[in-house]
C-alpha cells in the first residue's frame, strides 16, 4: 500500500479525534501575503536588467542549438532514406 513505510505500517485512523482546521479570513490572508512580502530583498533595476538579459541570451542560445540539431537530423534523415 502506498500509505505504508518501511518500519511501521500506516495508520488506519489518522486524523479522527482531531479538531478541524480553522480557515482564515480572507482579510487575514492578504495582511499575511502583504507581510511577507515587506521581507523580500527586491533586485535593483540594474541587476533586473542583468538577469534578464543573461535569460534571454540562454534562451536564444538554447534554441540555436536545438533548431542546428533538428536541421543537422533533418538532413540526415532524408540522406538515409533517399
Amino acid at each position: 500500500m502506498a500509505t505504508e513505510t518501511r518500519g511501521e505500517p500506516a495508520a488506519k485512523d489518522e486524523g479522527k479525534g482531531k479538531p478541524a482546521a480553522k480557515r482564515t479570513s480572507p482579510a487575514l490572508f492578504v495582511r499575511q501575503v502583504i507581510a511577507e512580502l515587506r521581507k523580500v530583498i527586491w533586485p535593483t533595476r540594474s541587476e533586473l536588467v542583468t538577469y534578464t538579459t543573461v535569460s534571454l541570451v540562454f534562451v536564444l542560445i538554447m534554441i540555436a542549438l536545438v533548431s542546428g540539431l533538428d536541421w543537422a537530423l533533418q538532413k540526415g534523415v532524408f540522406w538515409l532514406f533517399t
